[in-house]
């Protein structure tokens, strides 16, 4: 946990009492004025982090606008030491979705050998890893350990993508989260690192994701797809006061 320690005292305390909210602006989302809109969401609404596309301008632009640390997703390490020198806070290997739509699979070996080498590149730089959602789940479970062991500050699940929710309102909600609730469950209990719950989570998802192990959320679409900033506000205030301790004790009592 040394490493967990270089970052932010707020990051840290909201780690520590599970209830981390990182605003995900998109791995493959280099639009200036979009992310620019979502960092400045993200901080007016609450957010812990915010997690943007791998470019040094980018991470500029979204601490500047967001003033909270801020994350740099990408799945190429070459590209993360340029983006912690110009601000990053942590880096991560993922998040797949934007991916797979193209095809494009990653299995556990080729995802431990990012880590390696990022690890080699950022050995003192806080790293949170993916673990691919195509895994069965006690592949996920062996996968994270590997990424632990490898060096991985924090482990990441996901599964909005695989999931074929059927129903409507609270329910369908509820059927989308099932595949990253399902990895937060199993993998929570396979490491001693944090872990970070994403991926087709909503505000009534989020408890359940706190509950099922994860020391924080990642929130995606339900955010970067709006084009009303204010809207964008909304939706990050609610998701801030579904992670309340008082939402967390309803869950599990």
């Amino acid at each position: 946990m040394s490493r967990i320690t270089s970052l932010p005292a707020p990051l840290q305390a909201a780690l520590h009492s599970r209830r981390l909210l990182k605003v995900i602006a998109g791995l493959s989302n280099f639009e200036a004025a979009s992310v620019e809109r979502i960092s400045r969401a993200a901080g007016a609404g609450g957010a812990d982090l915010l997690d943007v596309a791998c470019d040094p301008k980018l991470v500029r632009l979204a601490a500047a606008a967001s003033g909270l640390p801020v994350c740099v997703s990408a799945v190429d390490p070459d590209l993360f030491p340029a983006a912690v020198a110009a601000g990053a806070a942590m880096v991560e290997i993922g998040n797949f979705d934007s991916f797979y739509p193209q095809g494009r699979i990653f299995g556990a070996e080729e995802v431990l050998a990012l880590t390696r080498r990022t690890r080699e590149l950022l050995p003192e730089v806080v790293l949170s890893v993916t673990v691919p959602h195509g895994l069965p789940l006690d592949q996920q479970q062996q996968l994270a350990s590997d990424l632990a062991a490898a060096g991985a500050d924090l482990i990441q699940t996901e599964g909005g993508t695989s999931a074929r929710p059927f129903s409507p309102g609270a329910l369908g909600l509820i059927e989308k989260a099932a595949p990253t609730l399902a990895a937060a469950h199993a993998i929570s209990r396979s490491v001693q690192i944090p872990v970070l719950c994403a991926s087709g989570l909503s505000a009534v998802t989020l408890p359940l994701a706190i509950a099922a192990g994860a020391h924080g959320v990642g929130v995606g679409s339900a955010v970067n797809r709006l084009d009303d900033e204010l809207a964008m506000v909304a939706v990050v205030r609610g998701l801030r006061e579904a992670l309340a301790p008082a939402h967390v004790a309803e869950v599990v009592g």
